[in-house]
């Protein structure tokens, strides 16, 4: 099981798109799976898709905000953890 590391935290999260702004701590791309936990929630997806001023992007790196498309509900402050 490999070690999880912390990639990002959720500023702020748009229920009815399920887009989460995240500030983004070690570097993510398309197709790393990831971990989101905080409060009673947590689950795990793959990134299909990552946005940065409404235009669609293949990678961030560390301290970037961008858009994350997310499977389920989230909220501020909930972490994400690359896996």
């Amino acid at each position: 099981m490999p070690k999880e590391k912390q990639s990002g935290k959720i500023t702020h999260f748009f229920g009815k798109i399920k887009v989460a702004v995240v500030k983004v701590s070690d570097p993510l791309k398309i197709g790393d799976k990831i971990k989101v936990v905080g409060g009673e929630t947590e689950f795990t997806q793959t990134i299909s898709s990552m946005e940065v001023d409404g235009k669609k992007i293949k990678s961030a790196k560390k301290g970037m905000i961008i858009g994350l498309k997310l499977s389920k509900k989230a909220r501020e402050d909930y972490k994400i953890y690359k896996l």
